[in-house]
């Protein structure tokens, strides 16, 4: 197949694992230039990958004619100044989690992309992981009937995310918004917009230099009535439980999945249609590529974003999809701020 699709990349870490594509038959993508901020890790990320012509300045991939697609897989703080220049520049978007650090420049992204007619993809792993996509199986097919209650949460002790990124701490990185995302984006998938939300936060006092709340508990009514709880907690002791994890509790049903880093993840239900509701237990093998072993759930939403630019159709976590998860996190710092319940009015296209 010809490579008509050229991807530059912003960002030398988990970006690296774009270029997979050129060793990929039957894809139009080709990733052809790299960005990072310090030669050095370009130096690196070419004898990695034998991609050449990179640079340090993200504006010359805007300029060249054979990048279409810019991924953006830089600090959280730049990912709206560079998508709003490369959608400027006539290039679709594909932005790694989280889409923004706040609502207002989830807008204007989702603005300009209708009105220049190109794609933005929010790379939200989560939705792409294995265990995750057979539990949202078992609510599509019914299953698990009307959804009256989930919850989800992500939680990370953060040494070694210093340790492998220090610009979380020197920018610093919000993780409300870079963490929470996560969680809460799960149960917008499974449970459509949010309606209002009532946070509390604090912080855990494990990394005396970052300045900001770093955990957070969140209780979620959702458009379609149905209510949440969503945790994420960055800033203590990583507990015995899996990384990530949501469960999904209907009246004909209930599901629970899990994902850690590098290890097998599961999904499991209960239905109330089975005999005696014995659980129905899946296990998938750890994902062992990429960077924190998330290598194959960017494969299928590369794949999917191809698909949509090819065939000039939407992603499934479009840039007004991942508004909605901005527009409530947003709207979860009121809160904390507020010590009140927060409604979450998200714009609409």
């Amino acid at each position: 197949m010809e490579r008509t699709l050229g991807i530059g990349v912003i960002g030398v870490g988990m970006g690296l694992d774009l270029a997979f594509v050129n060793h990929e038959p039957g894809t139009r993508f080709e990733v052809r230039a790299f960005c990072a901020s310090r030669a050095a890790s370009l130096e690196r990320a070419a004898a990695a990958t034998g991609v050449q012509g990179n640079t340090t300045d993200y504006r010359e991939l805007l300029r060249r004619d054979d990048l279409q697609v810019i991924a953006i897989f830089s600090p959280d703080h730049l990912h709206a100044e560079q998508a709003i220049a490369a959608l400027s520049a006539g290039k679709h978007v594909l932005i790694t989690k989280p889409f923004t650090t706040n609502a207002t420049d989830a807008l204007a992204i989702a603005r300009l992309a209708d009105d220049r007619g190109l794609k933005v993809m929010v790379g939200e792993t989560c939705r792409y992981y294995t265990s995750y996509l057979a539990a949202k199986q078992w609510l599509d097919d019914g299953d698990l009937g009307e959804v009256v209650f989930a919850d989800a949460w992500y939680v990370h002790e953060l040494g070694d995310v210093f340790e492998l990124t220090p610009w979380r701490l020197n920018a610093p990185q919000d993780f409300m918004y870079g963490g929470v995302c996560h969680p809460l984006d799960s149960l917008i998938w499974f449970m459509g917009e949010v309606e209002e939300v009532h946070c509390l936060g604090n912080r855990g006092g494990l990394y005396p230099a970052y300045p900001l709340e770093d955990n957070f508990l969140i209780n979620v009514r959702f458009a379609n009535g149905g209510i949440g709880r969503v945790m994420g907690a960055y800033d203590l002791v990583q507990p015995p439980l899996p990384m990530m994890g949501l469960g999904i509790y209907g009246n004909k049903g209930s599901v629970q999945a899990d994902f850690t880093d590098f290890q097998p993840s599961n999904c499991t239900a209960r239905l109330a249609r089975i005999p005696g509701r014995e659980a129905m237990e899946m296990r998938f093998p750890a994902d062992m590529e990429g960077a924190y072993g998330q290598g194959q759930a960017v494969r299928r939403y590369l794949a999917e974003f191809e698909e949509c630019i090819v065939n000039d159709t939407q992603p499934q976590i479009n840039a007004w999809e991942g508004l909605k998860t901005i527009t409530a996190l947003d709207a979860c710092w009121q809160s904390l701020k507020t010590g009140q319940p927060v409604k979450v009015e998200t714009p609409k296209a």
